[in-house]
């Protein structure tokens, strides 16, 4: 054999070489990439042909899939009723543009081709019936999260809903939304106007403001600098605090000023309990001058700031900033300047206080079964964090029922059942209405439920604006569904 013919010979085997360990790498490391891809077009004809499993609330499917007469064989549906109210969960599941929410990640899980599903897949196969995917059951109180969608009604805003003890999510809303089913439809040019049409809407219906949206909290986070204040053991609820009509601030001629202008509750040195009753600025900007910027995003980051929660949805991390001076400080320490919260987070919030400070991981999902029923998987309740003592955490409580009883958050008040809140109202620019808020947990004496509610925008004038006015009824709304009242 001549010198040429070898060289070609082994040529042609280590291209021969190469594409079987290309074929090997990609089967057995990258299959599961590759299937999992949204623009895997022949996975996805694939699995639309079939039986997917159903997103459960209760025993409610809130997405499932039906016998079609075409080509896929199944046609993924949402009930038509309150498909848009479960989207920001249920996300949407869509030949032309893949998947989103729960649809996106528990999407092996649904469609079967999960690897804790192999056993019930073999017994499929050898008793010849189609594979199934298996069911997700959602952790979502029904009458909640109707509840909480029906109070969004003409709003662009956000509400959540937590189990204090579990971290259960019962509520996830966000509005505007939009109808999965429009997306899901087997008529592709509807489907691709539909999508066109969604993301040049400039109110973002595709957007969920529960937990992707960050927005500055305002008053709300006043809970979290009383509680560095209360476990920094200088302040109890009956200590008085500087707390002027206009708080002049280091560095800067622009100082803080509290909403009507005046002193707080008739007073220039108010108690914590006051301060807290009335959201008085200037008490909460000389906390933080006092306390300092450390010990806020440290209390902060012990309710969850700088984490990001809920897997199945991707939710955003809500941020204290980094390196503020001391203007920026008393600023953040009511809830602006930098700091950015979603909804989940104040929720959060609320909930670590009812918990005793015991601050839950929230989760979604509550179990995975196949189709005989068979549990696959269940999410079992998971501390977080200590966000403050049990001792801190009683004496948050009383004071933010004072709130709800005496103060700013009455509008959030449950006949026969005692609530504790925070209002809150974060300014952003003169171009724009603040963003109204409202956080509560009730019964006050045995949480059951926790609750945030953000309102970007209600089209209502400037001065009617307050989250005790906007947020706190659908806050009131949400808790007396899950209470049965």
């Amino acid at each position: 054999m001549n010198s040429a013919i070898r060289r070609l010979a082994v040529a042609a085997i280590i291209l021969m070489l190469a594409l079987m360990a290309n074929s090997t790498y990609l089967q057995a490391f990258r299959a599961n990439d590759l299937n999992g891809r949204n623009d895997n077009r022949r996975v996805r004809d694939a699995q639309f042909s079939v039986d997917r499993g159903a997103i459960l609330v209760g025993s409610t499917p809130v997405a499932q899939s039906k016998p079609s007469n075409d080509r896929f064989e199944f046609q993924r549906s949402y009930p038509d009723q309150i498909a848009t109210a479960y989207a920001p969960v249920t996300g949407f599941y869509s030949y032309l543009y893949g998947r989103a929410g729960v649809e996106l990640t528990y999407n092996s899980e649904l469609n079967g081709s999960d690897p804790s599903l192999a056993f019930r897949r073999v017994v499929d196969v050898l008793t010849n019936r189609r594979q199934q995917g298996a069911s997700v059951s959602l952790t979502l109180n029904a009458a909640a999260q109707l509840a909480a969608y029906s109070g969004l009604s003409g709003k662009k805003g956000a509400v959540v809903a937590i189990e204090p003890k579990t971290g259960k999510v019962l509520a996830l809303a966000s509005r505007p939304s939009y109808n999965p089913n429009d997306l899901a439809s087997h008529d592709l040019d509807k489907v691709g106007a539909t999508w066109k049409k969604l993301n040049e809407d400039k109110t973002k219906p595709l957007s969920n403001r529960a937990i992707k949206e960050l927005y500055p909290p305002g008053s709300t986070f006043k809970l979290v600098t009383a509680a560095a204040a209360l476990s920094s053991g200088k302040y109890n609820p009956d200590s008085k605090v500087r707390s002027p009509a206009f708080l002049e601030l280091p560095q800067t001629t622009v100082g803080l000023v509290n909403e009507d202008r005046k002193n707080c509750g008739g007073s220039d040195n108010a108690t914590l309990t006051v301060a807290l009753r009335y959201s008085c600025n200037t008490a909460f900007g000389t906390i933080g001058l006092d306390l300092g910027a450390d010990a806020l995003r440290e209390q902060a980051e012990k309710f969850g700031f700088g984490e990001r929660q809920l897997p199945e949805l991707g939710a955003a991390a809500s941020r204290f900033p980094a390196d503020p001076n001391a203007p920026q400080t008393a600023q953040s320490a009511i809830g602006q300047f930098d700091v950015q919260a979603t909804p989940l987070q104040m929720a959060m919030v609320s909930a670590g206080i009812a918990n005793g400070g015991d601050v839950m991981k929230p989760y979604l999902v509550q179990n995975v079964k196949t189709a005989d029923l068979k549990t696959v998987s269940e999410t079992k309740p998971e501390s977080l964090h200590q966000a403050v003592s049990p001792e801190v955490a009683s004496k948050l409580t009383q004071m933010m029922v004072d709130v709800v009883e005496n103060g700013t958050g009455k509008a959030g008040r449950i006949n026969g059942v005692q609530v504790a809140g925070k209002t809150g109202t974060a300014q952003t620019s003169p171009e724009r209405p603040p963003f109204a808020w409202f956080t509560a947990f009730a019964p006050a004496n045995d949480p059951q439920v926790a609750v945030a509610v953000m309102i970007e925008d209600a089209n209502v004038p400037r001065t009617d604006i307050a989250g005790g006015t906007l947020a706190a009824p659908i806050a009131k709304k949400v808790m007396e569904a899950v209470l049965g009242q």
